[in-house]
């Protein structure tokens, strides 16, 4: 078997990092929607990109989606640099758990 490429092994150790989510997600429940709260994803999602990519982030943007299983929804993070990245994420069920579906790099 040969060895996983660099970048796929970053990209890998991102989405098992992000795997996290699921845990560390809080659905906040107002008006009689269920919504997965952005902040908590924004600070989850900065702190796992720093970690697995080794890069400051300086901001991550998250809507505040509601809790629709098999919805995805995009959030864009800033570096330091100018550089910009958008990482997909993807609910898996009722209880807002997540998947990382998506990782780029925008140019």
């Amino acid at each position: 078997m040969s060895p996983v490429p660099r970048g796929k092994k970053r990209f890998l150790a991102l989405c098992i990092a992000l795997l996290a989510l699921a845990a560390a997600t809080l659905v906040v429940v107002g008006c009689g929607d269920t919504v997965i709260d952005d902040t908590k994803i924004e600070d989850t999602i900065k702190a796992d990109v720093e970690k697995s990519r080794d890069e400051k982030v300086s901001s991550v943007e998250c809507p505040e989606p509601e809790v629709d299983p098999g919805s995805t929804f995009t959030c864009a993070i800033e570096y330091p640099d100018g550089k910009q990245a958008t990482i997909t994420l993807k609910i898996r069920n009722e209880d807002a758990d997540l998947d990382v579906v998506g990782f780029k790099l925008n140019d």
